[in-house]
């Protein structure tokens, strides 16, 4: 169980993540693709697709490092998934090559103490706990690689699942404060003020001490939220989002979308509605609403995410791009 304990300055501190994390996504990612059948079944068609790029591409090498240093267990180095990478892939490696020697050993001898890595890889990281520039080289080449391999190639999927958690985090937020969105972070995780509790692998408590929370929403996060080991480094929480549906066939012209009734729909999506809020909204019915959104949808202007037994339809970036060079208002 995850204690995570709060003072009334942390609650006015708490902020969400506006963008997946790159480094987070692919360290969860690489952690989901390397359990294989053992896996969870919503991941299983993106595993097999991302083995067989790998494997075509003759870069499993790389996967398989990200193993020995992530590997799917309690533990592993907080150095992996720095704060700067919420700036980008590029400024999170620039971060993690620029780890201290200090933070680079402790993270690497409780990765080591852990028994989640094998024998055979200890050489390894003794090399990578003293700062050797090879190994800590061959790091960050390869969390690269397997994002740009398999986890970019997906990002608008992950990106349009975290801009519908952010939408139902925006919404929780509207109609119950701050403690309505820490009560509706989801399955497994519950808000009894002035703790917040999830499930977790370990016992652990977290004291924020005025320091707020960041709440990551992650795709490839499962089941269970993870934070950081060390409670000295900025807190934060990674948590799992509900999967939005999105449509793969290819969307028809934009131009067809245009019409009064359907731009009119998109502009009302500035607020993330039910089809029944939607269709009160605009004066239509209940039926028309839903015509009109999974049109939207088809051309990825919107998604719909569940939430408990309703389904929120929410703007995607494409969609207010066009909202607003539109001039839809």
């Amino acid at each position: 169980m995850l204690r995570i304990h709060f003072t009334a300055d942390d609650l006015a501190r708490v902020r969400v993540a506006r963008e997946p994390d790159p480094l987070w996504e692919t360290v969860l990612g690489a952690q989901q693709l390397l359990m294989g059948s053992r896996g969870p079944a919503v991941f299983r068609g993106w595993r097999q697709r991302a083995r067989q790029v790998l494997v075509e591409r003759r870069l499993t090498g790389p996967a398989r490092l990200l193993g020995t240093i992530a590997p799917n267990s309690a533990y592993f180095p907080d150095f992996l998934t720095p704060a700067e990478a919420a700036g980008g892939l590029r400024p999170g490696l620039d971060a993690v090559r620029a780890t201290a020697r200090g933070r680079l050993a402790r993270d690497v001898k409780e990765l080591a103490c852990s028994r989640a890595v094998e024998r055979t890889v200890l050489p390894w990281l003794r090399d990578l706990a003293r700062g050797d520039e090879e190994r800590m080289a061959d790091l960050t080449a390869a969390l690269r690689v397997v994002h740009d391999t398999v986890i970019g190639p997906d990002w608008t999927g992950t990106a349009a699942a975290v801009e519908g958690a952010r939408a139902l985090h925006t919404r929780a937020l509207r109609d119950g404060g701050v403690h309505g969105l820490l009560g509706a972070l989801g399955p497994g995780i519950r808000w009894e003020p002035p703790v917040l509790y999830a499930d977790y692998p370990v016992e652990k408590d977290v004291r924020l001490a005025g320091r707020g929370l960041r709440l990551v929403p992650s795709a490839f996060c499962w089941r269970t939220p993870v934070t950081l080991a060390d409670e000295a480094l900025a807190p934060v929480l990674v948590h799992p989002v509900e999967r939005c549906g999105t449509a793969t066939a290819a969307p028809q012209p934009l131009a067809a979308l245009l019409g009064r009734t359907r731009a009119a729909v998109l502009a009302a999506l500035r607020d993330a509605s039910t089809t029944g809020e939607l269709a009160r909204r605009l004066g239509v019915s209940p039926s028309c609403a839903s015509q009109h959104v999974h049109a939207l949808v088809a051309a990825h202007l919107v998604i719909s995410c569940r939430t408990g037994n309703q389904v929120l339809h929410v703007l995607t970036r494409l969609g207010e791009a066009l909202l607003l060079g539109g001039g839809l208002n």
